[in-house]
């Protein structure tokens, strides 16, 4: 089993920054690829950002690349999504969900779920 908790959400304007924080415990967890997804109001959840166990590879849905960067501190067992310049579309809740696999994980497929965090763009 992993646990997966998330942090940092919060209500800002658009064109502020947040850093989103997922820890993670359980289960070996540098061995994990990590990911970030999100889902608005009456929308289904989408992928927004993965990175494998070493940080050597990463992935970005088109709306956030050059604003979002995913990171992650094997040593502190947890992940990050730096936010820059939010826009009022990247409004939704946020969760971090973990599995084994690259291409599992980037759909959602078998993976962890955190219990996720609002982010609110305002203008």
């Amino acid at each position: 089993q992993v646990q997966l908790v998330e942090s940092g959400g919060g209500l800002v304007q658009a064109g502020d920054s947040l850093r989103l924080s997922c820890a993670a415990s359980g289960r070996t967890f540098t061995m994990y690829t990590m990911a970030w997804f999100r889902q608005a109001p009456g929308k289904e959840r989408e992928f927004v950002a993965a990175i494998n166990w070493s940080g050597s590879r990463t992935s970005y849905v088109d709306s956030v690349k050059g604003r979002f960067t995913i990171s992650r501190d094997n040593a502190k067992n947890t992940m990050y999504l730096q936010m820059n310049s939010l826009k009022l579309e990247d409004t939704a809740v946020y969760y971090c969900a973990t599995g084994v696999g690259w291409s599992d994980v980037v759909v959602g497929r078998g993976v962890y779920w955190g219990q996720g965090t609002q982010v609110t763009v305002s203008s």
